[in-house]
């Protein structure tokens, strides 16, 4: 009889306790549908008057100027507004349309405020996140929202970086604005010219800020990592699409041009997504562009997504994502080798071997043999599929290095830069924007082709010192900033994003921190690496809890087990 109480008794609690449970979930499933009304009507609330003064200032606009401008104005005031209003989701949208970005500018016109929308998204979301963050602030004053630990070791230099480039904006390009006539002949506004070179050479290095504080979680860590990886496949997949209808005669490219025209990328060739190609096979000339504005643009992509994609394929914790990193491996392999770009073909497998040896995946055999094996199989098949695609790349490589060798040509852009900023104003430089081609609208600009002459050529020997010493304490603070994390995939998402913080950060060839999409996943892969530690630091206290939950919860089943024993012991 006492047993039968006993279970009729813990029967009769346990029912309690599910009817509790029920009625607890019942009550957060009702204030989250609340909360989503609430949310839905004040989105509704805040639209409604941007669409009605955008509609009106477009409807003045496209009479006045422009129909296209027109439709161009409501859009921008609500991408503005609401980039600023809803700053996370912003920066997440911002991440997602900079790889189709020049698909959509030229599949609506390819005007020059086109290829300035994504700054419509991103500067406002930086406004916007920096006004959410001093909210929280004050709910809860901890680490600093604009100033955290890990951006100690950076900032100074960054201070000083940023103070000195203000220095040259105004005594070089305001001195060069004053002058008349204006020092070169197709100058329009000097100065202008240098806000616009400032904001490409420094306008994106903030993301390194906005990254830090969207990622709040691992959960969040790997949906950035997952949407990157996702992003290469498909726009690999359209890369590829884009050589098939060239191949096939869909598209008609530039082969029936003649003379240079054979060899120049033009937007009259432009094929399903992207901008401006050539596609000159009987001359062995391809440069496709992707879906970016230029072939270079979508070089520097894959070279980008080579890291991006790796982390995916071997740090991920999930088994169905890694297969995922691997076909973006795959699919940015294939593309490096049908898309005509030597830097592309040559720099992708480097990159990927040297990630392999410097984060120590070549002793995980576990996931290198497959992916490796897999790697390897991809490279037989596009061989097997394009061997004359392949040999031309190649053997356009070996032409274009035998003619102009890197040392050789790196070394002339040196000389030629040196020799007219040794005659500025205290070695300043020429002014910023001098050899930032999308500039050019402003005034006059020189065509320097590798990286630390045109930081030489732009703001001096001075700008390109404090320009070093800030991309040094970006690599070792990085650099410590992975290594202090102990959980291993965490330590190899770090280890995959410093490999191409440490390239970015001391490579000259070319300039790839003043386009898109390098200009972005530079900044981003920083503020990823940086976050690392908090996050490894918020699962060690995540598992900590967990554990000692299960611990509490075994402790008070082991308690009412002695208790019922003790009662019932006397009985029997």
């Amino acid at each position: 009889m006492p047993k039968k109480k006993a279970k009729a008794k813990a029967a009769k609690k346990k029912k309690k306790q599910t009817v509790k449970l029920t009625a607890e979930a019942k009550k957060a499933l009702k204030q989250q549908q609340k909360e989503r009304k609430k949310a839905t009507a004040q989105f509704i609330q805040r639209v409604t008057p941007l669409l009605a003064v955008g509609s009106v200032l477009g409807l003045i606009i496209g009479v006045a100027v422009e129909p296209k401008m027109g439709i161009m104005a409501p859009a921008g005031i609500l991408a503005v507004s609401l980039s600023y209003l809803y700053p996370r989701q912003a920066l997440w949208f911002f991440f997602i349309y900079l790889p189709f970005s020049g698909t959509v500018t030229y599949a609506l016109g390819g005007s020059a405020i086109l290829q300035l929308a994504k700054d419509a998204f991103f500067f406002p979301a930086w406004a916007g996140l920096v006004q959410l963050l001093k909210k929280q602030r004050g709910k809860a004053k901890k680490e600093s929202v604009f100033i955290p630990d890990k951006f100690k070791p950076i900032l100074p230099w960054l201070l000083i970086l940023t103070i000195y480039c203000l220095l040259v904006l105004f005594l070089i390009n305001g001195g060069q604005q004053l002058d008349k006539p204006f020092p070169f002949k197709d100058d329009k506004s000097p100065f202008l010219l240098g806000v616009l070179g400032y904001k490409v050479f420094l306008g994106y290095i903030p993301l390194i800020f906005c990254t830090y504080h969207l990622i709040r979680s691992s959960k969040e860590l790997l949906f950035t990592t997952r949407l990157h990886t996702v992003l290469a496949i498909t726009c690999a997949a359209l890369g590829f699409v884009q050589y098939q209808m060239l191949s096939s005669g869909r598209c008609e490219g530039t082969d029936h041009l003649v003379g240079d025209a054979l060899f120049r990328a033009t937007l009259d060739a432009r094929c399903f997504v992207g901008g401006s190609l050539v596609w000159s096979p009987s001359q062995n000339m391809i440069r496709l562009p992707g879906t970016f504005v230029a072939p270079w643009q979508w070089a520097w992509f894959l070279i980008a997504n080579a890291s991006l994609t790796f982390t995916t394929a071997f740090n991920d914790p999930s088994a169905k994502w890694r297969i995922v990193g691997l076909m973006g491996m795959a699919g940015v392999f294939v593309n490096a080798v049908i898309s005509g770009q030597r830097i592309a073909l040559a720099l992708v497998p480097v990159i990927v071997i040297i990630l392999m040896v410097l984060t120590g995946q070549v002793t995980n055999l576990k996931r290198l043999i497959p992916i490796g094996g897999g790697l390897i199989v991809g490279l037989v098949v596009a061989w097997v599929l394009f061997p004359d695609v392949i040999q031309g790349r190649i053997d356009s490589f070996v032409s274009r290095w035998n003619a102009a060798p890197a040392d050789d040509f790196i070394g002339h852009q040196i000389d030629f830069t040196w020799k007219s900023v040794r005659k500025s104003l205290l070695m300043m430089g020429m002014g910023i924007g001098r050899a930032t081609n999308s500039a050019r609208l402003f005034g006059d600009t020189t065509l320097v082709e590798t990286w630390f002459p045109k930081v030489l050529f732009e703001v001096g020997v001075w700008g390109l010192l404090f320009w070093l010493c800030f991309v040094t304490a970006i690599t070792v603070t990085t650099f410590r900033a992975y290594r202090s994390v102990k959980d291993k995939n965490l330590r190899g998402i770090g280890a995959s994003y410093w490999v191409f913080i440490l390239f970015i950060s001391y490579q000259t060839y070319y300039y790839p921190l003043d386009v898109d999409p390098v200009a972005v996943y530079y900044w981003y892969m920083i503020g990823v690496v940086l976050k690392l530690p908090v996050v490894a630091e918020q699962e060690r206290r995540k598992l900590e809890a967990e554990r000692a939950e299960e611990e509490a919860a075994y402790q008070e089943a082991l308690q009412k087990r002695q208790e019922r024993l003790g009662v019932e012991a006397p009985v029997a």
